[in-house]
């Protein structure tokens, strides 16, 4: 798993650190690991004359590109051609003096004919560092800045010393000029920018430990790797049976819309739940018996309720089996159990659920977020789908907060947002390839939440290992092409034994 700190509590760390160790001592480690790094990624035969290019600012960050620089000489010696690039009239003294030590080629961007030279560099080199600012950066770059970031040529390899410029630390905001990283190298621990849907910008991480001891604080974001999925997963021991296995409800669908329940039910059975209950109609219900023969219907004991996928929640006066879904998903809400709200269901909140203490998990897309917040929040009367995709940690937190339950927003990357007063960090997952978004991707998504919930995982973990899961079977299930939503359901187990598989032969 990667953890991620707050901007506030990595600075305190890095004072605690710097009080015990001798004065630039944190910075040499941070300067002498980026170097480290570059030197790995000089091109071999490009070039007799590799060319690395640092974009400083004037802050920490560009002392750590500056010092690197000095120490890449020692480390590569010639043949190797250094130029600093000087966005800031007040660069980092200590560094500025140790690159014209190294015979580092200094270029003043901060004038017109000197940022003409540096796009000239910046078009032919084969490393980049971006150095601009750091963690305590803002969103957004000058119109200077991103002219230099613009000239950087294609094939060039860019580093982003501690986060991409121009990017949130703390990634509220995805949106905005920025830096877009091949790879990021961080020093001592990661940044929410880090694992919070940024990997865009991002690129590859690289994490450099310079000896922070960050016990003292809780992570605020988090993702989940592979091998996490086997300290996580509910495997059943030899006196567990189908109860104890748990039980996951679903109220799903209609006359209508018959095929979500088809997918919920088999994703919920497929992903090891120990039976899977149908409340339905007849037309949903016997395709559901005919797909899933393993499935049992009508209302009965659950640990757990999968509610809304495919549910039509305003049915005609006239359709009576529509309206008796409706109530049949009200009542399972109303219910002091685990719950999955998706789609449909998302409609009958109006608030927490009458059990605020039971534990739930909404998992919409960005529209459905945007019309339930402007249905339930005075100040979000106008939310459009745009302005959850521009500040997605900024709504789905609104709606944990209101509705005092952990939201899964879903997306090319999916926030796992748990309500604030928990003091529970965020997760985030982008695992599924871009493929898997098709109709009933999210139905098999929550069937699999629900399974993982009446097993008795809380939301936060069903929701961000159902997210892992499901866009590693979207892989599995045919790799680098087209998948329907009914094959990523049966892919299931073969992807769950496999990530299991693959932990214990780590051990």
């Amino acid at each position: 798993m990667i953890h991620a700190w707050s901007v506030d509590d990595v600075r305190a760390a890095e004072e605690r650190a710097m009080a015990a160790l001798p004065e630039g001592e944190l910075m040499r480690r941070a300067a002498l690991g980026l170097a480290t790094v570059v030197a790995a990624r000089l091109p071999d035969d490009a070039r007799a004359q590799p060319l690395v290019v640092a974009l400083v600012g004037g802050g920490n960050n560009g002392g750590d590109a500056l010092y690197a620089l000095a120490h890449l000489a020692e480390l590569v010696g010639e043949p190797l051609e250094l130029v600093a690039v000087l966005t800031s009239e007040r660069p980092h003294r200590g560094g500025l003096k140790a690159a014209r030590s190294a015979k580092v080629e200094l270029v003043d961007a901060t004038t017109e004919p000197g940022r003409e030279s540096a796009r000239k560099a910046l078009a032919v080199a084969d490393v980049v560092l971006d150095a601009v600012v750091g963690i305590g950066g803002r969103p957004g770059l000058s119109e200077d800045v991103s002219s230099l970031v613009d000239a950087t040529g294609p094939d060039a390899h860019v580093i982003a010393v501690d986060v991409p410029s121009g990017v949130d630390p703390m990634a509220e905001s995805l949106e905005g000029p920025g830096v877009f990283a091949d790879e990021t190298v961080t020093f001592g621990c990661a940044k929410p920018v880090h694992v919070l849907g940024t990997a865009d910008r991002c690129g590859l991480l690289t994490l450099v430990d310079i000896g922070l001891d960050l016990d003292e604080w809780v992570p605020v974001a988090e993702r989940l790797d592979h091998d996490d999925v086997a300290g996580l997963w509910p495997v059943p021991g030899p006196e567990d049976d189908k109860y104890s296995r748990g039980v996951v409800g679903v109220v799903a669908g209609g006359e209508v819309y018959t095929g979500a329940p088809i997918l919920a039910v088999t994703a919920a059975v497929c992903a090891g739940a120990g039976m899977a209950r149908y409340v339905g109609p007849p037309t949903p219900t016997g395709l559901v018996r005919a797909a899933v023969p393993e499935a049992v219907h009508g209302a009965g004991r659950v640990q757990a309720w999968v509610v809304g996928p495919g549910l039509d929640p305003e049915p005609e006066p006239w359709d009576h089996l529509g309206r008796a879904q409706v109530d049949a998903a009200r009542e399972a809400l109303a219910a002091d159990l685990p719950c999955v709200v998706d789609a449909g269901g998302l409609a009958l909140l109006d608030g927490p659920r009458a059990h605020a203490g039971a534990r739930t998990l909404l998992t919409p897309h960005a529209g459905e977020l945007a019309r339930l917040l402007a249905r339930i929040d005075p100040e979000a009367a106008d939310l459009q789908r745009s302005d959850v995709t521009g500040e997605p940690l900024r709504w789905a937190r609104r709606a944990a907060d209101l509705l005092r339950a952990t939201v899964l927003l879903k997306g090319s990357t999916t926030y796992v947002v748990p309500p604030p007063g928990s003091g529970l960090p965020v997760r985030a997952q982008a695992d599924a390839p871009a493929w898997a978004g098709t109709a009933g991707s999210g139905d098999v998504l929550a069937g699999l939440a629900g399974a993982l919930l009446a097993a008795g995982l809380d939301p936060l973990d069903a929701g961000s290992v159902a997210a892992l899961v499901h866009g590693v079977a979207a892989h599995d299930a045919n790799p680098g092409g087209p998948v329907r939503a009914l094959d990523v359901a049966h892919q299931l187990p073969r992807t769950v034994a496999r990530l299991l598989t693959r932990a214990g032969e780590g051990r």
